[in-house]
């Protein structure tokens, strides 16, 4: 009986050591917020931190989500107070996510430094191609893909279209994008209009704070170089999500780009209730769902409509 009972206790023991293992080793997690507001919190409670599910660098990519997904924030933004939904969201979902903060002044105090997207939009970029490597050399993935919010699907942009990217990336899905620039139409255009004043990119980037931000406009220099020849590069597949209430993109319709490969959304169609503004759209799980499938189209679900209203989500 004492052999059996000892026997019995060591499997026992053997069990709960299996058992503990098994809990450790389990992917966590990660609660998701419901609103792109969230963000701020994080950054109070940790600043210059990253979003709970990013910049995990033990990650490796699964067969079922081979590509590294990298988030590209919008202007004022940054790897943590941008993507508090996304990175949680997308980690639970089995993908290796990575966030950065480009367009920074690194040297000035926080909260200051944790603002980016103010440099002029090359040298965001160059950070971000820097960052993408980082990115691939870490996961052994051969690609990534983008998701960009704002001036972020711009960036992303112009990565695979004028620095090397357009072998490294499989997907670029973008949320709010200015692909015609913002404030303007071919007929009035406050890019075009201070460019024939003699105000072009070069001098814009003097602009006050944000260097990048009146490269932005319909008609800049840099709009223009993006467009001609056509906005996408080949072999990339592009998803855009667009809100009516866009109040930073002007009209919300130069976000809707057709071209090959391309998929365009405009949130409220089929759902009245989402009231997504600029902001907002990046926290909304109407949105959120377009972007899931747009990753992995071959596994498609349901997208929720429901309330978000502008600015909190």
């Amino acid at each position: 009986m004492r052999r059996f009972v000892s026997v019995s206790g060591i499997l026992f023991l053997a069990f709960v050591m299996w058992a503990g293992v098994g809990v450790a080793s389990a992917a966590p997690v990660y609660p998701v917020p419901d609103s792109f507001l969230a963000g701020v919190p994080l950054e109070l409670g940790n600043p210059g931190g990253t979003a709970p599910g990013s910049n995990d660098w033990s990650c490796r990519p699964s067969d079922a989500h081979p590509e590294p997904v990298v988030l590209v924030h919008g202007t004022g933004g940054a790897r943590q107070t941008n993507w508090a939904v996304y990175a949680p969201l997308l980690a639970n979902e089995g993908y290796c996510v990575y966030s950065l903060t480009y367009g920074n002044f690194p040297d000035l105090p926080w909260p200051l430094d944790a603002i980016g997207g103010m440099t002029p939009i090359d040298t965001g970029t160059a950070q971000i191609a820097a960052f993408v490597d980082e990115v691939l050399s870490s996961t052994g993935a051969a690609k990534v893909d983008l998701v960009g919010h704002s001036q972020g699907t711009v960036q992303a942009n112009n990565y695979v279209k004028f620095f090397g990217g357009a072998d490294k990336v499989a997907k670029i899905v973008s949320l709010a994008p200015p692909w015609h620039g913002t404030y303007g139409n071919d007929q009035v255009s406050v890019g075009r209009f201070m460019r024939s004043l003699g105000i072009d990119d070069e001098v814009a980037a003097g602009f006050p704070v944000c260097e990048a931000c009146p490269e932005m406009l319909q008609g800049s220099a840099f709009i223009d170089r993006m467009r001609a020849g056509g906005v996408y590069v080949p072999g990339i597949d592009y998803t855009n999500i667009a809100t009516r209430y866009d109040e930073l993109v002007v009209p919300y319709t130069s976000g809707i780009e057709p071209g090959p490969d391309t998929t365009n959304i405009v949130v409220q169609d089929g759902c009245e209730q989402d009231y997504s503004d600029h902001v907002a759209v990046a926290g909304s799980a109407r949105a959120a769902g377009f972007v899931l499938n747009a990753l992995d189209p071959e596994h498609p679900r349901d997208v929720p409509c429901r309330f978000v209203a502008p600015v909190a989500g």
